[in-house]
């Protein structure tokens, strides 16, 4: 059995790196689609993820943690065709890191950039759902001159022969 060696920094042994984050919540306001000049979609919306917690003197709290998400291509413009306000969510991303310089100094924001994404819950209200294809029904078939052997009349491939 082969065993990876680990790479050494100036000495040291590297620790693995990961940035992967999945959220569950609500948008706290409707998802804004823009396009960038080259014609690229990014949609952008923020997320409110609850917490409900007990006290030490057994009081039940709730608190939330607001995340802003931004999203690109596809993915965007479905998340802004099909959810509001309110609706959940779960985002699957990375965290990023943004710094920039204002007139009154150095600024910064950590955001999550939303890779897939999956919705929860139903329909929204009053939205029509597609009911799924169901097969015609069988209509009673015309008798047909027998099929030669080996052959099975009608669609689909001819059954599998057992050998041996």
């Amino acid at each position: 059995m082969m065993m990876a060696r680990k790479r050494k920094s100036k000495g040291r042994a590297r620790m693995a790196n990961l940035n992967k984050v999945f959220l569950i919540g609500n948008l706290t306001r409707d998802p804004e689609l823009r396009y960038t000049p080259s014609g690229s979609p990014v949609c952008e919306f923020g997320l409110a993820i609850n917490r409900t917690y007990k006290t030490a003197a057994g009081e039940q709290r709730e608190e939330a943690c607001f995340v802003d998400i931004v999203v690109w291509g596809r993915p965007g413009v479905v998340i802004s065709e099909y959810l509001t306000k309110g609706k959940p969510i779960l985002i699957e991303g990375r965290l990023q890191f943004d710094s920039w310089e204002t007139a009154e100094g150095r600024r910064s924001r950590l955001r999550v950039v939303g890779d897939n994404f999956q919705f929860i819950g139903g329909p929204r209200p009053g939205r029509r759902v597609r009911p799924r294809r169901r097969p015609a029904a069988r209509t009673q078939r015309t008798l047909r001159t027998p099929a030669p052997p080996g052959t099975r009349p009608g669609p689909g491939p001819a059954p599998r022969r057992r050998t041996g």
